[in-house]
């Protein structure tokens, strides 16, 4: 797969691009001449509201060989596991944890599409509010098909196996340890050898942004220099019966054209799908006392209207050096108002070396306490406080949400990958109070 991506140096402003098969192919001075370069056809894609704060504001402009109107009706299709019925299970505040989640023998064919299993969210896309967490699970690639979400952003985390992705915009291979955001609107289309596994973090409200870093100054986080956005390329291809699947209100709908979607020739905006090395994540940590909030770890962000608060962050956990003094350094117990969903590319995840496994998952709701097994506790409450690596082979992340979330009929009971026994690692923390302890015998 020829690949060429390019930097989007400064995360959101205007961008260009043109297939160097096509050289000249951007209109000049205008963005819908009366006649596009090469016989082409323009084509705006929105992102944002056309009134939307001119900061805020995203849309891009795609020079193509047909517009996308070219397309037989929407047939709705099955879902399979799908959904954003929020209401089809019981609510359930227990700490959950899922092993390794299964992926299809290859005798039975799943492409990306047929691969999504929503395992819990909240919200409603017809009212562009909430998010949803998916799990895919393929071991084909999508032939002369293509996909797009009408209701909202996919953020997608590979945990196992390399997804060659072609979008309208050019094309991006995505490795584990990467990341990608595929935009409201944008169709892409998946190619997989072997079988792949991975999560997805759906927002339905607005798009992801780089976090604010306030006191940390200027540098630190996720550099906006290191995402990086595909280099148009287009096929001029005639495919009978080219399925084009679109994600609308939490259904799947289906309608065919006579022509592959990836016909672009050029583009030029700031509305693109993107990735992102999480290597390339500049770590910021305490150097004194204490365990730092999970905030400092934000890769990205979606706020929502109230300040300081986000319908979704992606957070990471990356090879780092822990040095403080005096300090229990692993992650605090700890009670939430917000809803904590982790996930674990590679590695084990310094707060539960067992059970906690590549490819699983655990969800801690809205102030259901979690934190450090009994084993973790007690090591690190008895270590010798040297500078110490952390985390080196690890790369776990977590999606964190101000919505309550709710776990889905396939992510309880269906995928039998819930862990019944999560809750034992914190059965034999011991207690350790003693009332004749005073501070001059310590």
């Amino acid at each position: 797969m020829d690949i060429d991506l390019k930097y989007l140096s400064g995360f959101g402003s205007e961008f260009v691009s043109e297939d160097p098969r096509c050289p000249g192919a951007l209109p000049k001075g205008q963005n819908n001449p009366q006649k596009c370069p090469y016989g082409l056809y323009a084509e705006q894609l929105s992102g944002t509201a056309f009134t939307a704060p001119r900061t805020e504001n995203k849309r891009s402009w795609l020079y193509r060989i047909r517009p996308s109107v070219i397309h037989q009706p929407f047939i709705r299709i099955k879902t399979h596991y799908l959904s954003n019925n929020w209401d089809q299970n019981l609510p359930n505040p227990n700490q959950m944890r899922w092993l390794p989640f299964d992926i299809p023998a290859i005798s039975q064919k799943t492409d990306f599409i047929d691969g999504l299993h929503t395992l819990c969210g909240a919200g409603d896309p017809r009212c562009r509010s909430g998010i949803a967490v998916h799990i895919f699970l393929c071991n084909t690639s999508m032939k002369d098909k293509c996909f797009y979400n009408s209701d909202g952003d996919f953020l997608i985390v590979p945990q196992q196996g390399i997804l060659d992705i072609t979008t309208e915009f050019g094309k991006m291979r995505v490795e584990p340890n990467e990341i990608c955001v595929i935009q409201q609107g944008m169709r892409f289309s998946v190619n997989i050898s072997g079988p792949t596994r991975g999560y997805i973090l759906e927002v339905f409200d607005t798009h992801f942004q780089l976090p604010y870093l306030g006191p940390i100054g200027a540098n630190g986080l996720a550099n906006p220099r290191d995402f990086l956005s595909p280099v148009a390329w287009f096929e001029d291809r005639d495919v009978k019966g080219y399925q084009v699947v679109s994600k609308f209100q939490g259904h799947l709908f289906q309608a065919e054209q006579d022509h592959s979607p990836f016909d672009v020739v050029a583009w030029h905006g700031n509305y693109v799908p993107y990735k992102y090395n999480l290597a390339l994540f500049m770590v910021v940590n305490a150097v004194q006392f204490d365990h730092c909030d999970p905030s400092i770890f934000t890769v990205l962000t979606c706020p929502s209207n109230k300040p300081g608060t986000a319908i979704a962050d992606f957070v990471i956990f990356p090879p780092r050096w822990s040095v403080q003094e005096h300090t229990f350094r692993p992650p605090y117990y700890h009670r939430n108002c917000m809803s904590e969903f982790m996930g674990l590319i590679r590695g084990n995840y310094e707060a539960k070396e067992e059970g906690f496994l590549p490819g699983g998952g655990s969800l801690h709701s809205m102030m259901t306490p979690h934190g450090p097994d009994a084993q973790c506790f007690e090591g690190a409450s008895n270590a010798v406080l040297a500078p110490t690596r952390v985390a080196d082979g690890t790369q776990a992340f977590m999606f964190e949400s101000s919505l309550s979330l709710t776990v889905t009929k396939w992510g309880e009971e269906t995928c039998q990958k819930l862990d019944k026994n999560y809750y034992n690692c914190w059965q034999s923390l011991k207690k350790h109070f003693d009332p004749n302890w005073r501070p001059e015998i310590a």
